[in-house]
């Protein structure tokens, strides 16, 4: 179960509870819902009416599960995926390998920057890919067509990556030493967050055609990430979409943020993206 967004929470059982309500004469009857029922009196309200399930120390919402259980879970989750993503560290620092963690929502353009920074570094480094997918080949498809070796992760339900995923994957590709190695994860803007790959850094790509205010909506995304790509801005032209709002509002969630404007189609900022690349890669190839 993930906690972090609570897929799975089927798999919990959901008992009956027995309470009162107070009628407006005063008079008082109980009843039973079921569990998940009752929890769902669990959450603050805001002046306006909204709900907030955020808060607690979970930080979350699952029916029928206490906030202490699910923080347990997610640690005990967390603490074993911490291990498995320690050992993918180590691996990746003994061959000097620049690892990198691509994060964003489905249809930001991750495949297509992908293969467009593939193209102009596979002359100059090894590259290898992981691509992580609920179904199909298709983007490791893709990627091979560039002549790069990429093996697919399907995770079915899953709704991102997690070491040991990558570290099954990195023993079937066995990169060269000092190569570059490319996760593109499940498109997702939530869980991947929370889940350490070994990665070196990880990259965040938000599009133009998505909104500004996505780093606020989605912030641990953002926090966790090293770099930010604001991609397709060969589609500013035509769209309502402030760049300089969305670099502030990434900044206000993640001040250290490095962020680099690019298009894949017209190579605008490609050249700054890559020669960040190539400084991770030379630090790391020293180290």
């Amino acid at each position: 179960m993930c906690t972090v967004c609570g897929c799975g929470e089927g798999e919990v059982r959901i008992g009956d509870a027995e309470h009162e309500h107070v009628r407006a004469d005063g008079t008082v009857y109980r009843h039973a819902h079921g569990h998940a029922y009752r929890h769902s009196h669990q959450h603050q309200t805001h002046p306006a009416g909204n709900l907030n399930f955020a808060s607690g120390p979970a930080r979350a919402h699952a029916p029928g599960m206490s906030q202490t259980r699910m923080v347990q879970i997610e640690q005990d989750i967390l603490r074993k995926n911490n291990d498995y993503a320690a050992a993918n560290r180590l691996w990746f620092e003994e061959h000097g390998i620049f690892a990198l963690n691509l994060v964003s929502s489905p249809g930001s353009g991750k495949t297509t920057l992908l293969v467009k920074s593939i193209e102009l570094l596979q002359h100059v480094v090894p590259i290898v890919v992981v691509e992580g997918d609920q179904q199909t080949a298709n983007d490791a498809e893709r990627i091979r067509a560039t002549g790069v070796p990429a093996i697919q992760i399907n995770t079915g339900k899953g709704c991102h990556l997690d070491a040991q995923m990558v570290g099954q994957a990195m023993q079937r590709l066995q990169p060269a030493d000092a190569s570059l190695f490319l996760i593109e994860n499940v498109g997702n803007l939530v869980c991947p967050a929370a889940f350490d790959l070994g990665e070196q850094h990880k990259v965040a790509i938000l599009s133009v055609t998505e909104g500004e205010d996505k780093p606020l909506k989605y912030p641990d995304m953002f926090a966790a990430a090293d770099v930010l790509l604001l991609n397709k801005c060969d589609l500013l032209p035509y769209l309502e979409f402030d760049v300089d709002l969305a670099e502030a509002n990434a900044r206000r969630v993640n001040p250290a943020l490095r962020i680099f404007r690019v298009s894949a189609k017209t190579g605008e900022g490609m050249a700054e993206w890559l020669a960040w690349l190539r400084t991770g890669l030379s630090s790391r190839q020293r180290a």
